[in-house]
């Protein structure tokens, strides 16, 4: 006769012992199967443009590159467009050609890209034509802000008193104003605009700009010029 004993070491049936181990293995970890990929066309994309923009530093053509490089334009053509995965020695062919280190083409290939963090009070001085007493300009990034062939400089400006003119200038890109504290008249060409605290302008710096009268003082504004070089003065 068997005992109660053994009968209570009884082993589960299969089915029970089979719904367990499924359900042990029915809980891996979340994989992105994308997430590769995605990182890879990123890589080659970055690439590219650290490409196509040292080739234009130098003002060389696509050809010209690819001779000295000593490879195909329609290559050089896919590595700058990002469609293709150029190999290590590929890369240093085009590093020696462009007379660069290779670590210039992975420049901004990284995930975390650059970033400037500026704290309260924190801009660095910057002595601009024209200004003086009463007139402080703050850079808010590095001085060699710039992502491809685009160069971007961030001005905080303030302006404490009317002590002697403030100077106009003209320069190539972009200007975005956003007036934070105060108030006064900007010209842009002929054209006068009286902006106060929230107001903001966003013009083509060729022309001639300034502020031309203060409304209020003191006056406090962003100044954002966008070029495809470092500006020679903002205002």
């Amino acid at each position: 006769m068997k005992s109660h004993g053994s009968r209570s070491r009884r082993m589960p049936s299969e089915p029970l012992a089979r719904s367990v181990a499924t359900g042990a293995a029915a809980a891996p970890l979340h994989q992105d199967p994308h997430a590769a990929s995605s990182s890879k066309a990123r890589l080659q994309t970055a690439i590219g443009r650290e490409v196509r923009f040292h080739r234009k530093r130098h003002g060389l053509t696509a050809t010209d590159l690819a001779s000295t490089a000593e490879i195909s334009p329609s290559m050089l053509s896919k590595i700058e467009n990002g469609t293709i995965s150029a190999t290590l020695a590929k890369l240093q062919s085009l590093s020696r050609a462009l007379g660069i280190p290779l670590s210039s083409l992975m420049r901004c290939s990284e995930d975390e890209g650059r970033a400037a963090f500026i704290k309260a009070g924190g801009g660095v001085p910057v002595e601009r034509r024209g200004s003086h007493g009463g007139h402080l300009y703050q850079l808010l990034s590095s001085s060699d802000a710039s992502v491809g062939d685009t160069a971007v400089q961030p001005y905080l400006i303030t302006i404490a008193d009317r002590t002697g003119p403030f100077p106009l200038c003209q320069e190539k890109g972009m200007k975005f104003v956003y007036v934070l504290e105060g108030g006064f008249v900007y010209r842009h060409g002929s054209t006068l605009y009286r902006l106060l605290p929230g107001d903001s302008l966003f013009f083509d710096a060729d022309c001639l700009h300034g502020p031309e009268s203060f409304l209020d003082l003191p006056v406090q504004f962003l100044s954002i010029h966008s070029s495809s070089t470092l500006p020679g003065n903002t205002s």
